[in-house]
């Protein structure tokens, strides 16, 4: 299952202004409903918040990094003969 982890490190720390900080709020969930109609799941892992999606290809198209281990990450290539001509 690809995913990335969500860490909030400061999404309203260049705001000058209350209606700033509520206007980046609002955008924040505009966006995170979109995922979340999108197939995306918030998963809890240990002290972490991780963002999934069951389908590698969605979650790709949406320009995120799949922090899966490599290992987790490998697709099989089907034995195929042409490739050892």
């Amino acid at each position: 299952m690809s995913y990335f982890t969500w860490k909030e490190s400061g999404l309203t720390i260049d705001c000058q202004t209350l209606e700033a900080m509520a206007s980046r709020f609002e955008e924040s969930a505009k966006l995170m409903r979109r995922m979340a109609q999108e197939g995306f799941k918030l998963e809890k892992n240990k002290q972490s918040q991780l963002i999934t999606h069951e389908n590698p290809e969605i979650f790709k198209s949406w320009g995120f990094i799949n922090e899966e281990p490599p290992f987790r990450q490998l697709t099989l290539i089907e034995d195929n003969p042409k490739y050892y001509e």
